[in-house]
C-alpha cells in the first residue's frame, strides 16, 4: 500500500502545492492591481501564471522525485532528473521573458500616458522594444547554454571549446560580418534617435511609416499598405528623409498652370476661404504667389500647412480640387488655353497664271 501512496503523495502533492501557490499569487496580483489602477504592471504580471506553474511544479518534482520509491524511477534516476532540470531551466527562462515584457510594457504605458511630446514617446517606444528583444535573446542564450551544461559530455569538452574560442570568434566574426553590422546598427538607431517607430520616412523614393524596428531589420509601411523590409544598416550608411524628426508639422505646395489673365488676388482670397473650411489645416501659415511665367502660362503656387504628412496630403488635394472647380465655374478664362491662328501662305503667281492655285514653298 505504501508503494502506491508514496508516488501519489509526491506527484499529487507537488501539483496541489503548485496550483495553490500560483492561485494565491494570482489573487494577490488582482488585489494589488485593483488598489493601484495607475500602473498596469500588476495586471500584466498575471500573464506569468503558466510559466510560473511549470517552473514551480518542475522544481518541486526535481527535489522530490527520488522519494517516490518506484523501481522505474530508481533505474532511470539520472535521466528523469536531467529531464526535470531541462524543463525547470526552460520554464524559468520563459518566466523571466514574460516578466521582463510585462515590466517594459508597463513602463512604456506609464510614460506614454504622461508625456506630451509624441516624438519623444516614439523614441522611448523604439528603445524599450529593442531592449526587450535584447533581453529575450540573452535569456534564451543563457538558458540554452545552461541546458547543454547539464550533460556531462558537454562539460568535458568545455575546456577545449574555451581554448579554441579565440579562433572560432575570428571565423564567426568574418562569417557574420553583415549580421553583426546590422546588430550594432540596430542599437545605434535605438539610442541614437535616428529613426523611431511611427516616423514618416522616404527611402529609395518610397514614402511610408516605420512600422517595426528589430536588431537586424526595419519595416516601412507605405501609403498603399505595402511593407518594405530593409536592413537597419541602410539607415546608418545612406541618406534618407525623416519627415517626423524635429516635429511632425509639414508644409505643402499646390501648383497651378494658368493663363496670364488669371485673377491672382481673387485666387488668394478664395484660397483663404477654402482653408478656413478645411478641418485638416492647422492654421499656421498659407500663401499664394506667382512663382514663374512662360510665353503661354503663369505658375501660381499655393502654400499650406498641416500637422503631419498624412493630413498635408489631404489638404493639398482639397485645395487643388476646390480651386480648380472655382476657376472652372467662376473664371474659366483663367484656365490655360492653346492659341491657334489661320496660316498665311504666299501664293506662287506663275502657277496662278497657269490656272494652278498652289502655294509657294
Amino acid at each position: 500500500m505504501e508503494d502506491v501512496l508514496r508516488p501519489v503523495v509526491v506527484v499529487g502533492g507537488s501539483l496541489v502545492i503548485t496550483l495553490v501557490l500560483v492561485w494565491l499569487a494570482d489573487r494577490a496580483l488582482c488585489r494589488i492591481d485593483a488598489a493601484h489602477p495607475e500602473t498596469p504592471l500588476w495586471g500584466l504580471l498575471r500573464r506569468c501564471r503558466i510559466p510560473l506553474q511549470v517552473a514551480l511544479c518542475a522544481a518541486l518534482l526535481r527535489g522530490s522525485y527520488d522519494e517516490t520509491g518506484l523501481k522505474i524511477v530508481e533505474e532511470h534516476a539520472d535521466g528523469i532528473g536531467r529531464a526535470l532540470s531541462l524543463v525547470l531551466i526552460a520554464a524559468t527562462a520563459w518566466l523571466v521573458v514574460r516578466a521582463a515584457a510585462a515590466i517594459v510594457e508597463s513602463s512604456y504605458s506609464r510614460y506614454a500616458a504622461g508625456a506630451r511630446d509624441a516624438a519623444r514617446v516614439r523614441r522611448v517606444r523604439t528603445q524599450v522594444t529593442l531592449i526587450q528583444r535584447v533581453v529575450t535573446a540573452v535569456v534564451i542564450v543563457v538558458a540554452a547554454a545552461s541546458m547543454l551544461l547539464t550533460f556531462p559530455a558537454m562539460r568535458a569538452v568545455g575546456t577545449s571549446m574555451l581554448a579554441s574560442a579565440g579562433l572560432l570568434g575570428i571565423v564567426a566574426g568574418i562569417a557574420a560580418q553583415s549580421t553583426l553590422g546590422n546588430l550594432f546598427a540596430g542599437l545605434q538607431i535605438a539610442f541614437g534617435d535616428m529613426v523611431r517607430i511611427g516616423d514618416t520616412v522616404v527611402v529609395d523614393g518610397e514614402w511610408g511609416t516605420v512600422e517595426e524596428i528589430t536588431l537586424t531589420f526595419l519595416t516601412v509601411r507605405t501609403w498603399d499598405e505595402r511593407r518594405i523590409t530593409m536592413p537597419v544598416s541602410y539607415f546608418t550608411g545612406k541618406p534618407f528623409e525623416n519627415w517626423s524628426r524635429g516635429g511632425s508639422q509639414m508644409t505643402g505646395t499646390v501648383l497651378f498652370h494658368l493663363d496670364h489673365s488669371a485673377p491672382v488676388e481673387k485666387m488668394r482670397q478664395r484660397l483663404h476661404e477654402i482653408l478656413q473650411e478645411c478641418p485638416d489645416w492647422d492654421g499656421r501659415s498659407w500663401s499664394l504667389v506667382v512663382t514663374d511665367t512662360t510665353a503661354s502660362t503663369i505658375v501660381v503656387r499655393a502654400l499650406v500647412t498641416a500637422r503631419d504628412a498624412d493630413t498635408i496630403w489631404t489638404v493639398r488635394c482639397e485645395v487643388r480640387e476646390r480651386m480648380i472647380e472655382w476657376l472652372r465655374t467662376e473664371h474659366a478664362y483663367a484656365l490655360p488655353r492653346i492659341s491657334t491662328a489661320p496660316a498665311h501662305l504666299e501664293l506662287d503667281h506663275d502657277a496662278v497664271g497657269r490656272g494652278e492655285d498652289r502655294p509657294r514653298r
